[in-house]
């Protein structure tokens, strides 16, 4: 029985991505499609790096983190670093991410006082030409 494979069309268009970021990804050495002649053969494995590689990409991981965390699987006892590695960067990530949504919280009151201060200055200044 043979592994289930995909072509370069087939993932592009299961991922929603384009066949140029696919092979990106090959050039980057995140992905390692066998080739027959010209045409790129997909694994199981490329298939499921490629969703992690995505998923990663999502949340904001960089392409070098994504290579550096799939590459762990593959070395001894790489299932339980990767786990533990994975868990330190998530959680470095999400430190990240709330010190930046912080500062949007506080760039939106900001920009909210200002906002008041402009319509109170727009009445104020609507009522001093009616009085004249």
């Amino acid at each position: 029985m043979t592994e289930k494979t995909y072509n370069i069309s087939e993932l592009s268009e299961e991922f929603g991505i384009t066949p140029r970021t696919l092979r990106y990804y090959e050039d980057q050495k995140l992905i390692a499609p066998t080739r027959r002649g010209q045409t790129r053969i997909y694994s199981k494995k490329d298939r499921a790096r490629l969703a992690w590689i995505l998923r990663g990409k999502r949340v904001g991981f960089s392409i070098a983190d994504m290579g550096k965390h799939l590459d762990l699987y593959y070395l001894e006892d790489g299932k339980a670093m990767q786990r533990e590695i994975g868990l330190q960067s998530c959680r470095e990530r999400i430190e990240i991410l709330e010190q930046q949504k912080k500062d949007i919280d506080e760039t939106i009151a900001e920009l909210s006082e200002i906002i008041k201060m402009f319509e109170n200055w727009q009445l104020t200044s609507d009522q001093s030409t009616t009085k004249t």
